[in-house]
């Protein structure tokens, strides 16, 4: 099954769309992500949020 993380969960009108096989794979893009386009650096918290929003398809 794919993970699913959709950035607009997160940040308003953002359509980035991370999928993967792993969270981990989905964390390490959705920080890239984060940083490269709402010059976020990810925190504890930050990846906690991310994790919830994950979904499975």
């Amino acid at each position: 099954m794919t993970k699913v993380l959709k950035c607009g969960d997160l940040m308003p009108g953002c359509d980035f769309e991370a999928r993967a096989e792993t969270t981990d794979e989905i964390l390490r893009e959705a920080a890239a992500h984060a940083k490269e386009v709402h010059g976020l650096d990810v925190t504890p918290e930050l990846a906690e949020q991310v994790k919830a929003r994950i979904t499975t398809e």
